[in-house]
């Protein structure tokens, strides 16, 4: 987006970071071809697609606007936690068209700013009960509508489930809804149940999941044998297949006049012709009132986002909710964050929000590493290239000299070349000439004086080799290690990733990414170490061999004239 734009529409001028969310219903997203008019939306963030970097700790700082930047959307946080790095959200859409992409904008980085959502308007008047079990242990489930009928005195077990926590049922506890005014349900009347059923594998029995009675008359929803089934008094739904044990399933009621649906994920699984008895009672959750004739079983394993509405939800709507709030929806998809000057962090800075702790210090080590890798081929550059230098300056005063190759050894103005090895050699093996012809007082040497001679000028050349290569070895480290400690970095990234996505329940491609480009850029790091250093080893690797043949040429070349002249006919012209 250009920086003007973003400037020019930027919602709030308080908030210093937003978010661009986008609401795809095309083939290549949701895949809504029927419009669902309003629609609780669920937004799930965590570290694959958000970094909670200057956010409250809350979630109080957090806004979310319609795609115009202008109008604020009501929300509902049901839960915030930047530690973990998982939020789930409820945000009001007012309409959800089809095969379209719409933009919604979420607003953050506000200090100032107090809790701005208005949980009670995010459901529409016609939900008369909305449970996320994210209450504390020994609290009752609360009603997440402005109509707050809460369960009444019971408290439950929960567990993590497809949206945060949910309702654990072990058989020896049931649910019990409150009988208010907003619950009522007229003869005939319409009527919406929906939820998500995690069942355990059980013995044969027919379940409850929910039940209404009004004197002899019930409505029931349940598992028969792991089969969905609905009853309205003492007719019951033709059977289908069974739900698999273990996998959360989406169950849904829809109800208005004779004609009773159920869906299962959001596809229609069976009807019944039935109207619904008048019902003003108490209803339940994971099992059904005690005392009945009625040959129920408690229901056992886990409930979550459990809905009651006063009217028919449509078969559009039913099909949303069951796939945004599934683990794998391809409805929303998540932007880039912008800073409020509107230029965006990009695609790198995306996967640099993404970078989990762990991978911070594996990349930090990589960096001391390239850093060290870069110093010491800039020493090991230079010092070769000074001696490189020098032995051609030394070469050509050496070979100024002629056959008097013990010239230089006296001369002052030789310190000039210092630096050379092949000077420090030539000093080595001219004073262990200069030597021999002091011991003995002549200027004769022996054949075996010679071999001694070579081999001490092969030592220094040894030493001067060992000088050529110091702190290679880190070259080394830096072009091996490198890759592997940034793939240790990106395994423990990935991981991370993974755990994060699982606990929000959200697994598709959009969650997914941020967190493995991030992994990678561990990877990307220990290259970024290793390329440089390999290039750089193998560089002054050539310039050593070059240096290190040119002493090895001199010490023969050095040791051969002197043999040779000591084979002349005029010994004396060694002393000269």
């Amino acid at each position: 987006m250009p920086a003007a734009y973003a400037d020019a529409s930027w919602w709030n001028q308080d908030f210093a970071f937003r978010k661009a969310i986008t609401v795809d219903t095309t083939a290549k997203g949701g895949n809504v071809a029927i419009a669902a008019g309003r629609v609780p939306l669920l937004v799930r963030l965590h570290s694959g697609n958000f970094t909670f970097d200057g956010v409250s700790e809350s979630g109080a700082d957090v806004r979310f606007v319609a795609s115009d930047d202008k109008t604020p959307l009501n929300y509902q946080i049901e839960s915030f936690d930047p530690v973990l790095g998982v939020a789930l959200v409820w945000v009001d859409l007012p309409q959800l068209g089809a095969d379209s992409q719409q933009q919604i904008w979420m607003y953050y980085g506000n200090p100032k700013a107090q809790g701005g959502e208005k949980a009670g308007a995010v459901f529409d008047a016609d939900y008369a009960a909305v449970y996320h079990f994210e209450e504390p242990a020994g609290t009752p489930p609360r009603d997440a509508t402005a109509y707050a009928n809460n369960a009444v005195g019971n408290d439950i077990l929960t567990a993590d489930g497809i949206i945060g926590k949910a309702a654990r049922f072990d058989g020896s506890k049931i649910v019990t809804l409150p009988g208010s005014v907003s619950m009522n349900v007229a003869e005939g009347g319409s009527f919406t149940f929906s939820g998500w059923i995690k069942p355990d594998p059980v013995p044969a029995g027919r379940s409850v999941v929910y039940a209404r009675r009004q004197g002899d008359r019930k409505l029931i929803v349940g598992l028969d044998n792991g089969v969905p089934f609905v009853q309205v008094d003492d007719a019951v739904s033709a059977a289908g297949e069974a739900v698999k044990a273990g996998d959360w399933t989406y169950l849904a009621l829809t109800a208005t006049g004779n004609d009773i649906d159920l869906y299962v994920d959001g596809r229609p699984y069976a009807k019944l012709d039935a109207k619904l008895p008048a019902m003003t009672s108490q209803a339940t959750l994971g099992g059904d009132v005690a005392g009945q004739a009625d040959t129920f079983v408690p229901f056992t394993g886990m409930l979550d986002e459990v809905r009651l509405s006063r009217i028919a939800r449509p078969a559009t709507l039913i099909a949303v909710d069951a796939q945004a709030q599934g683990a794998e929806s391809r409805l929303l998809a998540y932007g880039a964050d912008e800073k409020q000057s509107g230029v965006g962090f990009g695609y790198f800075g995306i996967i640099v929000k993404s970078v989990t702790a762990d991978a911070w210090v594996v990349i930090a080590i990589l960096l001391v590493m390239a850093a060290i890798s870069w110093l010491v081929m800039w020493q090991r550059a230079a010092y070769v290239s000074k001696v490189s230098r020098a032995n051609d300056d030394f070469l050509d005063a050496f070979r100024q000299q002629g056959r008097n190759i013990l010239a230089l050894s006296r001369d002052p103005a030789a310190a000039r070349l210092g630096d050379a090895s092949l000077y420090r050699l030539y000093k080595v093996g001219a004073a262990e000439v200069w030597s021999r012809h002091d011991a003995d007082g002549h200027d004769g040497i022996a054949p075996e004086s010679i071999e001694a001679i070579r081999a001490t000028m092969d030592s220094v050349l040894v030493r001067e080799n060992q000088a050529l290569s110091k702190s290679m070895v880190l070259l080394t480290i830096a072009i091996s290690g490198g890759p592997f400690l940034g793939l240790l970095g990106t395994v423990v990234g990935v991981m991370i990733t993974f755990a994060a996505i699982a606990a929000a329940g959200d697994v598709n491609v959009n969650a997914i990414a941020p967190g493995i480009a991030a992994a990678l850029l561990a990877t990307v790091a220990g290259l970024f170490v290793a390329i440089p250093a390999l290039f750089g080893y193998n560089y002054l690797l050539i310039r050593n061999k070059n240096v290190t043949a040119n002493m090895q040429v001199f010490v023969d070349e050095f040791v051969t004239r002197l043999a040779e002249q000591q084979r002349s006919s005029k010994p004396s012209a060694v002393a000269a």
